[in-house]
């Protein structure tokens, strides 16, 4: 069946980017299993976001039939990602650890989705996430090894991503894990073979 699949990339080393290899290898696996696809392209780096600014926040935090042109127009690049994250079926997400966490690219785009009343609201039962039922692969690329031993308290990029991403909603998340990237080529190249195994993992279990 054909399905919207949105890709993510945020890293900034272009082909020389293990994250972005992994992520191309997925989107190729899904696109044989899922033939007819839409895919949506949100390169980060190609086409970097702003920062939030003041008047985009004062935009989010002013009622819709409240705002005025100008908070209209500063929300229209937030309005234009939470809608392609709307559409999407499947979300492949590049993500390679920088200084323990996410690169500040990805925070942006985060920063633009995470919006009250679109994505997430609150109720009495505290805050409930709103894009349900999608699909999420995290293409998560480390230099060290975080998913135990001395360093495992620093991992402040998985962890991050699967608490923000549950936040609005995408609770089914799947990370597809090199880590130890810069230990050395036979180490790298293990890790690289043991996440190319869990994309055929993830995708034969799930493949409909």
């Amino acid at each position: 069946m054909p399905k919207t699949i949105l890709q993510v990339s945020s890293s900034p080393l272009g082909d020389k980017s293990a994250s972005r290899k992994l992520s191309a290898s997925l989107i190729e696996r899904l696109l044989e299993q899922h033939p007819n696809s839409t895919l949506i392209n949100r390169d980060l780096t190609a086409q970097p976001l702003p920062h939030l600014d003041g008047l985009v926040v004062s935009g989010f935090y002013t009622p819709p039939e409240q705002r005025n042109e100008t908070q209209k127009n500063a929300l229209m690049l937030s309005t234009e990602l939470i809608n392609e994250l709307r559409q999407a079926d499947i979300i492949v997400i590049g993500a390679p650890m920088h200084n323990f966490s996410i690169p500040s690219s990805l925070k942006a785009w985060i920063d633009h989705v995470a919006r009250a009343g679109e994505t997430f609201r609150y109720s009495e039962n505290g805050a409930e996430g709103l894009l349900v039922g999608k699909k999420i692969y995290v293409a998560s690329t480390r230099g060290g090894v975080y998913t135990q031993g001395p360093l495992a308290s620093l991992d402040h990029q998985e962890s991050y991503l699967k608490m923000v991403l549950g936040f609005i909603g995408l609770t089914d998340v799947n990370f597809i894990r090199a880590e130890g990237m810069s230990m050395g080529d036979e180490v790298a190249k293990q890790a690289v073979a043991h996440a190319n195994a869990q994309i055929q993992q993830f995708t034969t279990k799930t493949a409909t």
